[in-house]
Parts: structure tokens; C-alpha cells; sequence
């Protein structure tokens, strides 16, 4: 990669600037989008093989990278309990967010992004070629998604619904504890009364 590659901001910017023909846009600029309907917006992110051309990918799966060799644990073990309490921290984050719909457009790609330099990283640690997408590597034998599938696509989609699905699992249990909480009315109390009473 040369000095020069571009930021990953500086692509999802000149994505977003590209009009309305966003098949034309993925085909010439390596990244893909998704339509997030509630909002409006169109949210683009890198295929993992892009992501590997910009210079923010360098500088990530460095900073990875130095957390791993600065551990005494094997590799591949501190990188996936890393990644599996990322994905657990984001899901959470997810759950409490006022709007998921504003919250997944923000964080998608950046978690997308650092979960391939965490493979990547493991890789150059270990000494091993760059994962290639045709197999799955070691970190990743316990991470609930496939990664690498569509040039990371099913990932990216995936991920989405259950950033979604999280924050309305959490919706729903509020509600339902807001209504086990909620005080018996006075009513409803002479109408208890009465059917006991008639029973």
C-alpha cells in the first residue's frame, strides 16, 4: 500500500456524492451500501478487500496488532475474546440507544472495519499470509458471523438486523416491565373483588 492510499472517509464521501445510480457507484469504487429506510440515508462501508487499500487499514491493524504482541496469552485467543466483547459492547449500545436506526448508521462500518484489521493484525503477529476470504481463520472459529461472505456483505447486512433487533428486544422488555410495575387502579381492584366474590 502505498503513501498515498486514501482514507476510508474520504471514499464513503465521494459514495455519498455519487448521485443516485449506486450500483454504477459500488461497481467503480469497491464499497457497498445499504438503504436505511427509517431514516433516509444510504450507509456505505468498504468491502474487506477495499478496506485493505486505504490508509486508515494500516494504521488499525497496527494499534491491533501492538495490543496483541504486548500480551502474554496466545494470539489468536486475546483477539477473539476481544472481538466477542466488542460485538457484546456494541449489541448493548445498540440495546440503550435512543434511536437504533440513527445508531447503526453511525457504528456499522466501524465495527465492520475493525473486525477484519483484528484478522489481519493476527495474521501479521502470527506470521501468516492475510486471510483471503476462501477460508475462515482461527479468530473467528467461535464469532457468530460470517465475515468474509459477499466481500463482506452478509456481514454488514446481518449485523444491521441484529443492531436493530437489539434495540427493539430491549423496547419490548421495558414495556413489559413498565406494565408489571404499573400500580392496580382502584377499579380494577373492586372488579377482582367482585369476580372473587362470585366465584
Amino acid at each position: 500500500m502505498s503513501d498515498t492510499a486514501p482514507t476510508l472517509a474520504d471514499l464513503l464521501a465521494e459514495a455519498d456524492s455519487g448521485g443516485h445510480d449506486h450500483a454504477a457507484t459500488e461497481k467503480n469504487s469497491g464499497l457497498r451500501h445499504i438503504h436505511n429506510h427509517a431514516t433516509g440515508a444510504v450507509v456505505w462501508f468498504p468491502t474487506w478487500r477495499k478496506f485493505r487499500e486505504t490508509s486508515d487499514w494500516r494504521k488499525e491493524v497496527d494499534a491491533v496488532a501492538e495490543d496483541l504482541r504486548s500480551g502474554s496469552q496466545p494470539v489468536e485467543k486475546v483477539a477473539a475474546r476481544s472481538l466477542t466483547e466488542e460485538l457484546e459492547s456494541l449489541l448493548k449500545r445498540a440495546a440503550a440507544a435512543g434511536d437504533a436506526n440513527i445508531f447503526v448508521q453511525e457504528n456499522l462500518t466501524r465495527h465492520l472495519t475493525r473486525t477484519w484489521a483484528f484478522a489481519d493484525a493476527v495474521a501479521e503477529v502470527t506470521g501468516e499470509d492475510l486471510p483471503t476470504g476462501n477460508t475462515t481463520p482461527a479468530v473467528f472459529a467461535d464469532y457468530p458471523y460470517d465475515v468474509y461472505a459477499q466481500d463482506g456483505g452478509v456481514f454488514a447486512t446481518t449485523l444491521w438486523n441484529d443492531i436493530i433487533d437489539a434495540r427493539r428486544s430491549s423496547v419490548l422488555a421495558e414495556e413489559a416491565a413498565r406494565k408489571a410495575l404499573k400500580p392496580v387502579s382502584r377499579k380494577a381492584m373492586k372488579n377482582a373483588a367482585r369476580k372473587a366474590a362470585r366465584r
